[in-house]
């Protein structure tokens, strides 16, 4: 009783957990409200937005300093502040499943360990808040190959997004980095809307992946501004397929799947490969540098 009753707790000045997951709570939903009425009434959505959420903060008592200063105490406190964000996550999913919405393609993998041919192979914490400036707008993670793992494994990143902007452009990325023997292949996405994204890394059969690195990032811009911004990510996975591969006559391959780690497109249609090969230097021992260059050496002839 001792030891729980000097626990140290949330200092006063900030808003207490319970109160900042009701907060956050009525925050999506009315978030989600303004965007429904906006689908078939005028005006500016942004604006209804805005208001929608400020009239959260009036609810609780609570002024836009006061709930800013919060985001970032509990930003600094990520254990504290994943279970607050754990919980949010919760309720909004169990509100969403009361009015009829489908568990969806996010929930796919849940039941995935981190063995098998399929696997959930994410160590990190799967909820996160970022704020649009240092050092708030970045999350790196990485992770370490085990004797799990197989040549010619393929990586999906899925994640759930979703944006608390009064103002300002959205612009949230995450970038991906694996490493194999002698090589890193690379991609990155941007999504500027909330939903559900997906970053594939396609098989690589000459290879076993070693390290998977990255980050999430928000781009704040250069604008001084109070309005909130704020990205939540939820439900982050990574998953790991093992492929069999059966030997096929060189002469069938088509030319552009030689080496079989050719950038890919995500599903959905957005495009995971953005810049990420421009973060890392291209390795000309790489296959799919090796394929670039006899494309264009074709072209050229």
């Amino acid at each position: 009783m001792l030891m729980a009753a000097c626990k140290p707790g949330t200092p006063s000045q900030y808003i207490q957990p319970d109160d900042m997951e009701d907060i956050l709570v009525d925050y999506y939903m009315a978030k989600a409200l303004a965007q429904q009425e906006g689908i078939t009434s005028q005006g500016n959505q942004e604006y209804r937005i805005a208001l929608y959420t400020e009239a959260v903060l009036r609810k609780h008592g609570v002024t836009q300093a006061e709930f800013d200063s919060s985001l970032v105490y509990y930003f600094t406190r990520a254990d504290r502040f994943d279970e607050v964000l754990q919980q949010v996550s919760t309720r909004l999913d169990e509100q969403a499943m009361a009015m009829g919405a489908s568990e969806g393609e996010i929930g796919k993998y849940t039941a995935f360990n981190a063995t098998g041919d399929t696997a959930n192979i994410w160590a990190d914490r799967t909820t996160a808040l970022l704020l649009p400036y240092p050092p708030y707008n970045r999350w790196d993670f990485s992770i370490e190959a085990d004797s799990s793992y197989r040549r010619g494994d393929a990586l999906l990143l899925m994640f759930m997004s979703d944006y608390m902007y009064q103002q300002g452009n959205k612009d949230g990325m995450v970038y991906l980095a694996v490493e194999y023997e002698d090589t890193v292949v690379s991609r990155n996405l941007h999504f500027a809307v909330a939903g559900l994204s997906q970053l594939r890394v396609s098989e690589d059969t000459a290879r076993t992946i070693k390290k998977i690195k990255g980050f999430f990032y928000l781009n704040g811009g250069f604008e001084p501004t109070t309005a909130t911004r704020m990205l939540f990510l939820n439900n982050v996975q990574l998953i790991r397929f093992h492929t069999k591969h059966e030997e096929i006559p060189t002469d069938s391959i088509p030319r552009d799947s030689i080496g079989g780690s050719l950038p890919t497109d995500s599903v959905g249609g957005r495009d995971s490969t953005g810049r990420g090969d421009e973060l890392l230097p291209p390795d000309r021992r790489d296959s799919t540098y090796r394929v670039a260059a006899r494309r264009d050496s074709a072209t050229t002839r």
